[in-house]
C-alpha cells in the first residue's frame, strides 16, 4: 500500500487587524488512519512535496482568496538538494498570485544563503530563518546570514520544551533588537494564551502563530 502524505496548515495571524496573514504548511504522514510527523522530512522528495504544496495552495485560493502567504519549510539537507531552487521557483510561478515564503529550519553556509537570497528574491519569494535562538540557528551561527533574509521566526514552544520557558521574554527582547538592526520582520510562534499575546504586543510583533489561533489541520 502506498504511503500517504499531506500538508496540514496552521494559520498565521496579523494582530494589527486580526486577519489571517497566511499559513505555514506542515508535512504529515498517514499511518493506520492517523496522521503524524514523518521521521525524516526528506523521505518525501522535494518534487513530491512541491506538488503537495501546490494542491494546498489551490485549496487555500478557493477558500480564502489569493491574498495569503504560504510558508514552506526546508531543512539543510533539502536546501542542499541541487533541484530544490528550481522546484521552489517553478512552484511560485504556478501558485501566483499567492505569495510564497521559504522558512529555513537550519543554518546554511553564507555562500549558499547568498545564492538563495538573490535567486528567490528575483521571483518575489521571501526568505525566513526559522527557530532563531534554538537548535543550529543560534545567533553566532546565523548572524552573518541576517542581511540576506526578510524575516526571522522565534518559536516559543522550542524554549518551553527545552526547559527555558522563564527565558522567553529575554529571547524575545534580544531577537526583536536583531530584527530592528537588520530591518527584518518577525514572527512569534507558540502563542498559546493571553500572556503570550501581551508579550508580543509589548514588542510590537504583529504576525503571530500558535495553538491560541488554531492547531495544524487538514486544509
Amino acid at each position: 500500500m502506498d504511503t500517504k502524505y499531506s500538508f496540514f496548515v496552521q494559520s498565521q495571524v496579523n494582530k494589527s487587524d486580526d486577519s489571517v496573514f497566511g499559513y505555514e504548511v506542515l508535512l504529515r504522514k498517514e499511518d493506520n488512519g492517523a496522521w503524524h510527523l514523518p521521521q525524516d522530512f526528506t523521505e518525501l522528495s522535494i518534487e513530491d512535496q512541491v506538488q503537495l504544496v501546490e494542491k494546498t495552495a489551490d485549496i487555500i485560493k478557493k477558500n480564502d482568496g489569493v491574498n495569503k502567504v504560504i510558508s514552506f519549510n526546508l531543512n539543510s539537507k533539502q536546501a542542499n538538494d541541487p533541484y530544490t531552487l528550481g522546484e521552489v521557483i517553478a512552484l511560485k510561478k504556478r501558485i501566483n498570485p499567492v505569495d510564497l515564503t521559504i522558512e529555513l529550519t537550519e543554518a546554511m553556509p553564507l555562500n549558499q544563503i547568498q545564492e538563495f537570497s538573490v535567486l528567490l528574491h528575483q521571483y518575489g519569494i521571501s526568505l525566513v530563518i526559522d527557530d532563531v535562538g534554538t537548535g543550529s540557528n543560534t545567533f553566532d551561527n546565523i548572524k552573518h546570514l541576517l542581511p540576506y533574509v526578510d524575516k526571522i521566526k522565534l518559536a516559543m514552544q522550542n524554549l518551553r520544551m527545552s526547559g527555558k520557558a522563564n527565558k522567553i521574554p529575554e529571547y524575545v527582547s534580544f531577537w526583536v533588537k536583531q530584527a530592528e538592526r537588520y530591518c527584518l520582520d518577525m514572527v512569534l510562534e507558540g502563542v498559546e494564551d493571553g500572556n503570550d499575546q501581551l508579550l508580543a504586543q509589548k514588542y510590537g510583533i504583529n504576525i503571530q502563530q500558535g495553538y491560541l489561533y488554531g492547531k495544524p489541520v487538514m486544509p
